[in-house]
């Protein structure tokens, strides 16, 4: 079962690392550590300047996927036209949700929070947490639409800035 997980993952391919986004696999090598053997899968994550070491037995195990297929990105694309959900609860039970679904890397997850969290001009306006939430979940989602569809990520956001603002027409 392993090594056709582990054959799942190829370099030079981007995947989804749940608490980090879409990152590319450089490379898969093999390291020494505390006396073992280990295979890893070497991920770039360039607009965070960060490089993250995974090793191969254990990418399905931490959530590492492979990136979204189209028609899952249109689902997501729509949950943001959806009425905004905000349940009762107190900001922080709220806030540890928003956290929770943004590091599942469950892309409709994160568009469920965008949705939840976007404020047109006329709303109130947003806490610093609500906004921080807010900036984290919409660039999860913006790098894997790019990601997905092949363009860059100002195209994306445009992407998605169009469909919340036809949401709030």
């Amino acid at each position: 079962m392993t090594k056709n997980k582990k054959n799942e993952f190829r370099p030079n391919e981007f995947v989804v690392y749940p608490a980090h986004g879409v990152g590319k696999i450089v490379s898969i090598e093999e390291q020494e550590i505390a006396g073992l053997k280990l295979e890893l899968f070497v991920i770039s994550f360039e607009k965070d300047k960060m490089t993250l070491r995974v090793p191969t037995n254990k990418a399905v195990e931490v959530g590492m996927r492979s990136l979204s297929t189209p028609d899952v990105v249109v689902k997501a694309l729509d949950t943001l036209k959806g009425k905004a959900r905000v349940k009762r609860a107190m900001w922080s039970r709220r806030a540890q949700e928003y956290e929770q679904k943004i590091n599942s890397g469950d892309l409709l997850s994160i568009a469920e929070v965008v949705r939840d969290l976007h404020r047109t001009d006329d709303q109130r306006e947003q806490s610093y947490s609500e906004r921080q939430l807010y900036e984290a979940a919409l660039e999860r989602l913006t790098r894997e639409v790019a990601a997905v569809s092949g363009t860059d990520e100002l195209n994306a956001q445009k992407q998605v800035d169009d469909v919340l603002l036809t949401r709030a027409a």
